[in-house]
């Protein structure tokens, strides 16, 4: 039997994890060149809010509420992602490009705030020749902006492009791969930058937090390369009049799906993210689970949120209807929070690594349904893809920033009560706290799938994507 090329070649895309993505607007290559931006944010991510958070509050003795402070601020961007992909979806230059511009400059906040941030902590731990009242403060908070603006404005744009140009049969695979470069980047990100930083000294600190502002430059730079073809305006198309943001915001919300969807997509993430800085303590504190376990709790969460993908990405390809598929995710993210909550009393660590796994595979499932509807949302009028996936990200980045806080001091409020013995002996343990939070979280699950509802009834008749499976992809890659 002989082989041809063109059948090696056909193998070869059949069987290479994601080609299914690929079109011909967006071919292999440049869609995974494309996904970089989504390793460098989560590079980003990593930095501010796990490496840096550590850092300040024990080799630099900065008091824990203030680094809150400081970690907190970047959520305070996320609401203008809105208004960042409403104006690169009307963005007009003399050569025709909408999206780079806005990746470029998202590129170059995020590698200037990396950039100072090192001398900014340095400063505010109290390392400093001339003490200048408040200085501290202002530039690690200036910093944190700084790379929270250009996180916020690099995934918009980014998502965006790819969102213009995938096809409608391969946008659910395009987002499913982006997701899952996000998780790479994540967790890549974290082993090096934790073995980087294992013997710490201010100047290592420099240079790791600098070492991945050049990194960032560098990724996004190959990431945006020849990415939107140049298409020279007359000055007549250059100077065309442009809708305000109130009647683009008022064309995607004028049907009532937009806001619902939006409303799904923050009562849904803060459902699902306010265990974030909880799961690991609750292991510790009421299993008794060591610190190397309870490590690993991150890796079980990041195994289930791809099996959430991957699955997501198989039910789209099918013709999968995004707002019933939400609403599957969160049915297992009840599930999820029953498993945690009884894994104490049955003192299993079993079932806790098993509900921890159920809760990012709710989560991923919620996630990338979610976000792919709102890539689809916008067929027509003046609300762009940028403007939808800008609200997308301002309603799940608020939600999850929120949900942390609001989790964390619930359950030092209820455990502070608690233990006092105001709700008598039965109550009067450590467990409590965690319960009251896992509980809340699931009474907001319910409450996402009642405002779902009504979006899930009004797709019915008309289902959101109608596609055709086209063979092996991110649904048949092992995870």
């Amino acid at each position: 039997m002989i082989v041809t090329r063109s059948q090696v070649k056909s193998l070869g895309t059949r069987l290479l994890p994601f080609s299914d993505a690929a079109s011909d607007d967006l071919p292999l290559g440049q869609l995974l060149r494309l996904a970089l931006f989504q390793v460098s944010v989560g590079m980003a991510g990593v930095m501010l809010l796990g490496t840096l958070n550590r850092v300040m509050i024990v080799e630099l003795s900065v008091p824990a509420t203030l680094v809150a402070i400081m970690v907190a601020l970047p959520v305070l961007i996320a609401p203008f992602r809105a208004f960042l992909g409403f104006k690169s979806d009307n963005y007009r230059s003399a050569i025709g490009w909408k999206r780079i511009p806005y990746l470029w400059f998202g590129t170059l906040w995020q590698f200037g705030g990396l950039a100072i941030m090192p001398a900014c902590l340095l400063v505010l731990g109290g390392d400093v020749t001339h003490e200048v009242p408040f200085a501290g403060e202002v530039l690690a908070a200036l910093a944190f902006i700084m790379t929270g603006l250009g996180m916020h404005m690099t995934q918009t744009a980014g998502l965006a492009l790819a969102a213009d140009r995938a096809t409608d049969e391969t946008r659910p695979r395009v987002v499913a791969l982006l997701y899952v470069m996000f998780l790479i980047g994540i967790g890549l990100s974290a082993i090096v930058i934790g073995w980087l930083l294992r013997d710490f000294t201010p100047l290592l600190l420099i240079q790791v937090v600098q070492g991945t502002a050049v990194v960032t430059i560098v990724l996004n730079t190959v990431a945006l390369w020849k990415q939107e073809q140049v298409k020279p305006q007359s000055n007549k198309d250059h100077d065309a009049s442009q809708p305000s943001f109130k009647d683009a915001w008022a064309d995607l919300t004028k049907g009532g799906t937009a806001g619902r969807l939006l409303a799904v997509v923050f009562l849904g993430t803060m459902a699902f993210n306010m265990q974030d800085i909880l799961l690991e303590p609750y292991g510790g504190e009421i299993l008794g689970l060591s610190v190397s376990v309870t490590t690993l709790l991150t890796a079980t969460w990041a195994a289930g949120a791809l099996i959430g993908f991957a699955i997501a990405a198989r039910v789209l390809a099918n013709g999968g209807n995004t707002y019933r598929m939400a609403s599957v995710g969160l049915l297992a993210g009840i599930a999820a929070f029953c498993i945690v909550i009884f894994a104490a009393p049955m003192n299993s660590t079993a079932l806790f690594f098993a509900g921890a796994g159920m809760i990012g595979f709710g989560g991923g499932y919620f996630a990338i349904s979610t976000l792919t509807a709102a890539m689809t949302l916008p067929a027509e009028g003046l609300a762009g893809r940028g403007l939808a996936l800008g609200a997308w990200g301002a309603a799940q980045a608020t939600a999850a920033g929120l949900s942390t806080l609001i989790g964390g001091a619930t359950r030092d409020s209820v455990n502070m009560i608690a233990m006092s013995g105001a709700w008598g002996e039965a109550l009067q343990t450590p467990t409590t706290g965690y319960s009251v939070v896992y509980h809340l979280e699931i009474a907001l699950l319910f409450a996402t799938l009642i405002v779902l509802g009504r979006l899930v009834s009004q797709s019915r008749s008309a289902p959101t994507l109608n596609q055709k499976p086209t063979g092996l992809g991110l649904a048949d890659f092992p995870t």
